[in-house]
């Protein structure tokens, strides 16, 4: 999207979030409808007043990869992220064989409303709510105005460098990887990890920046690590179905029945890596943290703005956390 394009969206998102606070409505979107799906989710342990600021998954990742192994079992962690996928969306989650955040649940685990955007609503987000400020604010544990990526096609300098390379790097763990399918990760001119997959090769990190060409060859990258005898201490996997629907095929809403099949995709699919993972020969032997969380939500087509819509994801982790602190 060009700046100009951006700047009108954001305008028409800044006009229709004005109209809402009034009406209750944000066009078609109807925030009422919305606060009462979210509210509706039984998983939720948290309220909007409460949400977790995405910033704190890197805290959950570290944390579990630095602690003491416990009965000498390996830490492993991996975040499977659903790319604009919105808080109210975990009302359309099947039973567990269907769905990777049910399984995640009955495993003990739990699920907390998040916020991106620098700042929680009602207060004007401090950052665009897209994709590259979303999850580098997840990778480095700091927001954007002091990661430096305050937009999409900017490359982060490696004053911030992620967890993918400072835990292998200061030998936390052996090695990381980075699956994705969308180029303005790292492998772009502008993309944000440019050169810190740069620095990552100078070093001889064993960091891996994986491309495909979409979410089935992301899928296939992810499930080719976990395959490996020794695979990854740290996959970090971004998967578009939700995103790409809600740009190109009827919006980001719910009740956009493309968005139904594309969240239904990304279900299925955490699902299957989640199963691997517990078929793992060695997973008896292994502690493994597994988050399923998303960078932004979205609005009519779009996001980067400032509504509830765009603002809330949802955090889901297989381990309980105290998210009050």
């Amino acid at each position: 999207m060009t700046v100009f394009m951006r700047g009108i969206a954001w305008i028409i998102t800044f006009g229709c979030f004005i109209a809402g606070v009034f009406t209750g409505t944000n066009n078609s979107d109807f925030i009422s409808n919305y606060k009462k799906e979210v509210a509706s989710v039984e998983a939720y342990e948290n309220n909007f007043d409460s949400a977790v600021p995405q910033t704190y998954v890197y805290e959950l990742i570290k944390n579990h990869l630095s602690a003491q192994p416990k009965d000498g079992k390996e830490k492993k962690a991996i975040v499977i992220g659903y790319d604009g996928c919105r808080a109210d969306n975990l009302t359309m989650c099947k039973a567990p064989e269907e769905s990777g955040i049910n399984t995640l649940l009955a495993d003990g685990g739990q699920a907390v409303i998040s916020y991106c955007g620098g700042v929680n609503y009602p207060y004007i987000n401090t950052q665009y709510t897209s994709t590259a400020p979303g999850w580098c604010s997840m990778l480095t544990g700091v927001w954007a105005k002091d990661h430096g990526i305050t937009d999409n096609g900017i490359v982060k300098s490696n004053d911030h460098l992620t967890l993918l390379t400072t835990l292998v790097e200061d030998k936390t763990i052996d090695s990381s990887s980075f699956c994705v399918s969308w180029g303005g990760h790292f492998s772009a001119d502008d993309s944000t990890y440019r050169l810190e997959k740069q620095y990552a090769e100078d070093k001889k990190l064993n960091v891996s920046f994986l491309k495909a060409d979409n979410d089935e060859g992301t899928y296939e990258n992810v499930m080719s690590g976990l395959n490996q005898k020794d695979c990854p201490d740290f996959i970090f996997s971004i998967f578009e179905y939700c995103d790409h629907t809600g740009h190109d095929n009827g919006g980001f809403c719910k009740n956009n029945p493309n968005m139904v099949k594309a969240f239904a995709d990304s279900e299925i699919t955490s699902a299957k890596i989640i199963k691997a993972i517990k078929s793992r020969a060695n997973y008896a032997n292994e502690d493994w943290l597994i988050i399923i969380t998303s960078d932004h939500g979205g609005y009519n087509t779009w996001h980067g703005g400032p509504t509830m819509q765009e603002r809330y994801t949802p955090l889901v982790a297989n381990k309980k956390f105290d998210f009050n602190k």
